[in-house]
């Protein structure tokens, strides 16, 4: 492409490369993603000015930041010129341009006088919008790798009966449906979360968290048991009336490793630290068995049972129990039958003996 141009190069433009590299670095958003966002911008200035762009490019100086307007024309057959904007004969192109030859392009400098001030203010205007939608690209980033993982909020107020929380540095709400009934938050408050979800928008990553959520006492039970952490033990299954009780199901293939030992901890310290995070609320742990029969016993305890028959077909299950434990098997207001049930997904039906 041949090209002719003049340069006047101005030392107050390298204020905006040195803006931008200040802000690549305190924002971690690319300067070269900002140029060519100011170069687009510039380029729809230039179509109210010579009334269209499809030959007009706009380049900014990456080290300079010098801003210049070129004008790209296709070099045609003297009589073959049609748009004396887009084209030029080959003569003309021949006597401005050394090296043009049919079918090439030509590019000359048009860089209106006043285009100054207009790239200063059409600048200023991109780099405070890409700044914003770079920060919302990033916050929105960040938080999504957090997203099915616990986070620590600090309360900050109640709108209703739902929660504002800051997150450091966006806020989000816990809503009512997502809040574990009898629980009371005060304004400064750390408390820790699961976040469900995260998605972007324009005001920036809308975030849904939760603490009734049964994966929460999951991922507390993750970062409680090192076994958990470094897959020496797996939660095989949760089952959660949030607020109330828990049921939780770990194996482990290590014959060496007690599976619900190491949950619960020595003095069920680990446990413990759970159950005072969930503010009271009680949790089973048990072992997992791929027998559903044993399987099932186990998610009646702490009631003693009898017997158990199975319908792996229908996922039912029978199970007879001592007259002394019925109360103890089904559980107030059937919770520890409806656990059990979620827990391993059979459908119970628990009898006297």
């Amino acid at each position: 492409m041949a090209v002719k141009k003049t340069r006047t190069t101005k030392a107050d433009r390298t204020e905006l490369i040195e803006a931008l590299d200040a802000i690549e670095k305190e924002k971690r958003i690319s300067k070269d993603i900002i140029i060519e966002a100011i170069e687009n911008s510039l380029l729809a200035a230039c179509k109210n000015q010579y009334g269209k762009s499809e030959n007009i490019r706009v380049s900014v100086d990456r080290d300079t930041g010098e801003i210049q307007v070129f004008s790209d024309k296709e070099v045609v057959e003297d009589d073959m010129v049609e748009d004396e904007v887009t084209q030029m004969g080959l003569t003309e192109a021949q006597l401005k341009f050394k090296g043009a030859e049919l079918g090439g392009i030509v590019s000359t400098e048009v860089t209106p006088k006043n285009f100054g001030r207009i790239a200063a203010q059409k600048a200023k205007q991109v780099v405070v919008q890409k700044i914003r939608e770079e920060e919302r690209k990033v916050l929105y980033v960040q938080y999504l790798e957090k997203e099915r993982e616990i986070i620590t909020g600090i309360v900050q107020r109640y709108s209703g009966n739902n929660v504002c929380i800051n997150l450091g540095k966006v806020d989000a709400m816990l809503m009512e449906s997502e809040q574990v009934r009898g629980e009371r938050f005060k304004p400064t408050e750390h408390i820790k979360l699961y976040v469900v979800e995260v998605k972007d928008t324009t005001k920036g990553p809308r975030i849904t968290l939760s603490r009734s959520h049964p994966e929460f006492v999951k991922r507390l039970f993750e970062s409680e048991v090192t076994e958990i952490q470094d897959g020496t033990v797996e939660i095989r299954s949760i089952a959660r009336e949030a607020g109330s009780r828990t049921k939780i199901a770990v194996s482990t293939d290590n014959p060496d490793v007690d599976a619900v030992g190491a949950c619960v901890g020595v003095n069920g310290d680990r446990v413990n630290a759970i159950v005072q995070e969930l503010r009271g609320e009680k949790i089973d742990v048990i072992t997992w068995s791929d027998d559903p029969v044993v399987l099932i016993e186990n998610a009646i305890s702490p009631a003693k049972v009898v017997s158990v028959v199975v319908d792996e077909e229908e996922r039912t299950a029978r199970v007879v129990v001592p007259e002394s434990q019925l109360s103890l098997a089904i559980g107030k207001e059937g919770q520890n039958a409806r656990l059990a049930a979620k827990l391993t997904g059979y459908k119970i039906d628990i009898k006297c003996e």
